[in-house]
């Protein structure tokens, strides 16, 4: 009979100890290595940050950062979502070497191999640290899934927007990107 093979937790500090440039992510105590992004999924990125950014800048709100950038939930889970945003209430937790604690909003793009931890993991992990708005963009679909997490039920769906629908996001109430120039 042969048995399953026990997966080895990691520390912190084995995380820490990854080679510099890798894209790795600490999940449930796992260190995770994921695959270079492809080139559809940066152009994406980009095309959203540089709109939220933007906008972020010109009202004032605080800041944006996009991905390698290592936010550490807890002692078992440093994640590096494609895009995040810390208010300005939320900027000290920006450190020299990461951010420690939830940002204000995370945003992931899909891909084939990180479409399981973006829908599952990642998202029962931005949920219970109080994350209070999580966008899965699909590129594939062309469309912007926005969640708010409410106090009492975690993350509710505002909608899904394509580029048939205004987008909406309660954090970001004035926020209104043409979503033909966020999937070019």
């Amino acid at each position: 009979m042969i048995l399953p093979i026990a997966k080895i937790k990691s520390s912190i500090e084995d995380y820490e100890n990854t080679p510099e440039g890798g894209k790795y992510q600490f999940i449930d105590f796992e260190i995770i290595e994921m695959p270079s992004p492809t080139p559809q999924h940066q152009e994406v990125t980009l095309n959203l940050c540089v709109m939220l950014r933007k906008y972020v800048l010109e009202n004032n709100l605080g800041k944006v950062y996009i991905s390698p950038m290592d936010v550490q939930f807890d002692n078992g889970n440093v994640l590096q979502p494609d895009i995040l945003f810390l208010s300005n209430a939320k900027l000290n937790i920006a450190q020299s070497k990461r951010i420690n604690g939830s940002p204000d909003l995370v945003v992931e793009v899909l891909s084939e191999s990180s479409a399981y931890f973006d829908f599952k993991k990642k998202k029962a992990i931005y949920e219970h640290h109080s994350v209070k708005e999580y966008w899965i963009v699909d590129a594939q679909t062309k469309s912007i899934e926005v969640l708010e997490n409410s106090i009492t039920n975690g993350f509710v769906l505002i909608g899904v927007f394509n580029e048939g629908k205004v987008f909406q996001s309660n954090l970001f109430i004035e926020f209104k990107p043409n979503l033909v120039d966020v999937f070019i």
